[in-house]
């Protein structure tokens, strides 16, 4: 593990390790994630910044492109460096036109499971991510499909489980089957209905990773954030993630850029220690 991982690191499961400020994936697509990058070689460069600046932490899934995100990662890094952890997300499938269907039937689980292998190049994933339904109510079960993945754990396939998008009780309910390490919800600044499941997660040593940590489609902004980063001389998506570093020590990021001036900014933004006054003011934005 590198010693200069960006906002430290995190342990998890005793082996798991991995930089408290990662890097998503997502955005090397093309738009609405769909179809390949504008620039391949900048997105193949991101990728490589990444993890020269210390990231040991890389977000994805087989559906981001489909299937190019994966493929881009495969052709930047590998043969993987030995501290980098990927953790990728299985559950669904794109259309022909981008559309997102939610699948989550075993068999077709286990199926997207062996494409991220085979796509990533890899014998073993080092954690999947089980994204449940956006659209669900946070009450179906997860025992069909996150025993489907917890077989594919026992066989070999997969080192680690989290969940995506997961409630209180299907946190519960996945626990009873196999162990969770991460669960990956969306959580920012200005959206912070998932706060117990934060406190839970650091209570129970599990990762809680924050997607759209910058607001994703719809960027964060506030007149409260901006005058809190012009005082300390920052960018307010800096500030913004270091106020997420700093919420809890089970917060891990994945902010996600196709270019390399933000990905640096981004980074940078691990260093950035708030003082106890400007997270006054910025805890009060969403009260």
């Amino acid at each position: 593990m590198t010693s200069s991982a960006p906002g430290g690191t995190l342990t998890l499961a005793g082996d798991f390790v991995i930089s408290r400020m990662g890097f998503g994936a997502m955005q090397l697509a093309g738009p609405r994630v769909f179809g390949p990058p504008r620039d391949r070689d900048q997105a193949l460069a991101v990728l490589r910044a990444a993890v020269d600046l210390g990231v040991t932490h890389i977000d994805t899934s087989d559906f981001y492109g489909p299937f190019v995100v994966n493929e881009l990662i495969r052709e930047a890094l590998h043969p993987y460096p030995a501290d980098l952890r990927i953790v990728t997300k299985v559950g669904a499938r794109r259309g022909q036109d981008g559309s997102w269907h939610p699948s989550l039937g075993p068999a077709d689980l286990k199926a997207q499971v062996r494409e991220n292998l085979a796509r990533l190049g890899v014998d073993a994933l080092d954690a999947v991510n089980l994204r449940l339904s956006a659209h669900g109510t946070g009450e179906e079960s997860v025992a069909e499909p996150f025993g489907a993945l917890a077989e594919l754990r026992k066989d070999g396939l997969i080192r680690h489980l989290g969940l995506s998008e997961a409630t209180d009780a299907q946190l519960t309910e996945a626990q009873a089957i196999a162990p969770v390490i991460t669960v990956q919800n969306l959580y920012n600044l200005a959206e912070r209905r998932d706060d117990a499941m934060v406190d839970r997660c650091a209570a129970e040593g599990i990762a809680y990773a924050a997607y759209f940590p910058l607001g994703g489609f719809t960027p964060l902004q506030s007149a409260t954030l901006s005058d809190v980063a012009r005082r300390l001389g920052a960018s307010a998506q800096q500030v913004a993630l270091a106020w997420l570093l700093q919420r809890s020590p089970a917060m891990v990021l994945i902010p996600g850029t196709s270019s390399l001036a933000h990905l640096r900014e981004n980074i940078a933004a691990a260093g950035l220690v708030l003082p106890p006054e400007a997270v006054a003011e910025l805890d009060a934005i969403a009260g």
